[in-house]
């Protein structure tokens, strides 16, 4: 890993360079309703890959399937299309990987089939529409208008969403990059008393997180009391859960509590964050830091430029409000945006039909 700055400028530059003159099969571009993407290209097991027991079938209850999570919308179409893309590359068995899109119930969700099945025709995935009706009523404000979509709740609705089948689920944000292969994280142990699994941040002053009248009333001392271990901020956007426990310990209807307490006395203003820290906190798995290079989108209301932290990094997450499409398009990226890029699959509006063949070779990786 790059020691300074500096050098994670410099790296940036020649990984963009090396990916985007690297062989491979032609990508063709197409359009849809809302943005226009190139086809991803092909990725196919390599040797050692789990054989699976449902030949010539395709379904969520393949056991040697890895079970990735995300949610799926228009405004974070490009975002989510690059972490699919980035997952893919990297993965030792991309054909062994399902993915579960949960997008808001609606016509809509139709032509999010489409986009993602065009630009990954091989893609084994669903899409199971989501009544946001169920958390709408329990959405309180917070500080950032983005914080308050109803899919930032999604992830609590999973255990129902899914295949009883679904044993495991890894549950990833949109505006992140995988470089590793995603199995490593998928093949963590996680011990039969955790529900959850995720890097866990210990330096953070978790205090914050909460009002000073939630700590001083002593509701604070009275929830975290008795938990496996000192409770410490975590990062909802990548987790390893336990689709059986989390069902069993009903763990859905215990987030759903704080929310509704939530509206009865203020005591957090960060949106989805704060009832998984109530329920969870000190109770979490720990995961190594690698698997979630948190806040590189900056801080929630100015967004500034942020290095990597320390050591190695297996997953890249632009959390916090700069997002890294959007300071591209703008002409500020920052600079670790360029690491985001080589997966970038969106064909600008301005490109007409006669420059077709050259955005796509630009996009071939």
């Amino acid at each position: 890993m790059p020691s300074s700055f500096q050098e994670i400028v410099s790296s940036a530059f020649l990984l963009a360079l090396v990916l985007l003159t690297s062989p491979s099969d032609a990508i063709r571009s197409f359009p849809t309703a809302a943005a226009r993407f190139a086809e991803a290209p092909q990725f196919r097991n390599g040797d050692g890959c789990p054989a699976s027991t449902f030949r010539g079938c395709v379904t969520a209850c393949d056991p040697s399937h890895v079970h990735i999570a995300m949610t799926l919308d228009s405004h974070y179409l490009r975002g989510s299309i690059a972490a699919v893309f980035s997952i893919l590359k990297h993965a030792s068995c991309p054909e062994s990987i399902f993915f579960h899109f949960v997008a808001s119930a609606g016509p809509s969700s139709s032509d999010l089939y489409r986009t993602v099945r065009s630009v990954f025709p091989s893609l084994r995935f669903k899409i199971y529409p989501f009544q946001e009706n169920l958390v709408r009523g329990l959405i309180s404000a917070s500080v950032r208008e983005a914080l308050e979509n109803p899919l930032n709740y999604a992830r609590n609705y999973l255990a129902d969403l899914l295949e009883p089948c679904v044993q495991r689920v890894i549950y990833l944000d949109s505006d992140l990059i995988v470089v590793d292969d995603i199995r490593r994280l998928w093949d963590m142990h996680l011990p039969e008393s955790a529900v959850i699994a995720a890097p866990e941040y210990c330096h953070a002053n978790f205090t914050r997180y909460f009002t000073a009248e939630f700590w001083e009333s002593g509701d604070g001392q009275r929830t975290f009391f008795g938990r496996r271990r000192t409770p410490c901020y975590f990062n909802t956007g990548v987790m390893v859960m336990d689709m059986e426990r989390w069902r069993a310990g009903e763990y859905r209807q215990k987030i759903e509590h704080w929310m509704k307490m939530q509206q009865r006395r203020r005591f957090y203003e960060l949106g989805s964050l704060p009832p998984f820290l109530l329920v969870f906190a000190g109770e979490v798995e720990g995961v190594d830091h690698r698997w979630n290079q948190h806040g590189l989108g900056g801080d929630n209301l100015s967004g500034n430029c942020r290095p990597l932290h320390p050591g190695p990094a297996s997953l890249m997450h632009w959390s916090g409000k700069g997002k890294p499409w959007a300071r591209l398009d703008a002409g500020k990226p920052c600079p670790l945006d360029h690491l985001w890029a080589p997966y970038d699959l969106y064909i600008p509006p301005s490109s007409s039909s006669a420059s077709d063949s050259s955005a796509a070779a630009l996009f071939s990786l």
